[in-house]
């Protein structure tokens, strides 16, 4: 007997959805029933992943997003939920680096790092997280309400790497904000876990992989690989099921054995 997750009826908010992982997230999210709303800055490559989506028979929808504004997220969700109806899943993916030795960090590459992965990051899942405590609290007595977390951290949060300091510091504290809000808000329904992708082959990084520096690094690796972003759908897809009621606070190693 097979056995698969349906995400029909439910409404899941991808930020960071323009490109990357977060184009990815939405895709497969939208190919297991959700009603995806697509979140970022660049607005002209998110109408063009909905014209994808659509066409696939998928069900999408748009808000521009500045995660490093607060009253910018507060408006994307506000906007989401009107059009679309209550966010029952949220994919925090948002996330910027730099590459350079820690004692030449500036204080604005600091602020640009933490200002997107740590504290954008907080801020939106705190503004969803809000409005599904709201609805948790006010449910008739017997009804599951709940909804689902999920942050991308790295597997940089959990294993230092040289010349991305920085980044590893903000997705460490993604991780452990994770655990928090999972431990305040389990009681209500509402699932908080982590995935820490290890080396994924985007279009914002492809070119790196076929040099010299890339392909030495490729060969650091467990299996002499990167991975490709379908790689996390399966436990992406698993943390945002209703049938994952039981995993909370957990925080996914998705790197091909890079950390063991």
């Amino acid at each position: 007997m097979a056995y698969s997750i349906d995400l029909s009826g439910r409404v899941a908010l991808v930020t960071g959805a323009s490109s990357g992982l977060g184009a990815q997230f939405a895709k497969t999210l939208a190919r297991a029933g959700a009603a995806v709303v697509l979140a970022s800055r660049r607005v002209d490559k998110l109408k063009e992943l909905r014209a994808e989506i659509e066409g696939e028979g998928g069900s999408a929808h748009v808000v521009a997003l500045d995660v490093t504004d607060v009253d910018s997220i507060k408006a994307a969700v506000a906007h989401a939920e009107t059009e679309v109806g209550s966010i029952d899943i949220l994919i925090n993916n948002s996330g910027v680096s730099t590459t350079q030795r820690i004692q030449d960090v500036s204080e604005d590459d600091y602020d640009f790092v933490f200002g997107t992965n740590t504290k954008g990051a907080f801020f939106m899942a705190q503004e969803v997280g809000k409005r599904m405590l709201a609805r948790a609290k006010g449910a008739a007595p017997g009804t599951f309400t709940g909804g689902r977390i999920v942050n991308i951290a790295s597997m940089a949060g959990l294993r230092v790497l040289p010349q991305i300091g920085v980044y590893c510091m903000s997705k460490s504290a993604v991780i452990q904000m994770t655990r928090a809000m999972a431990l305040e808000w389990g009681r209500f329904g509402i699932n908080v876990n982590a995935i820490c992708p290890g080396y994924i082959d985007t279009e914002i990084n492809h070119a790196h992989w076929q040099t010299e520096q890339g392909q030495k690094l490729v060969q650091m690796l467990p299996r002499k690989r990167v991975g490709s972003p379908q790689d996390l759908d399966s436990v992406l897809v698993m943390l945002c099921a209703n049938e994952s009621h039981f995993i909370n606070g957990a925080v996914i190693a998705a790197d091909d054995g890079f950390g063991v």
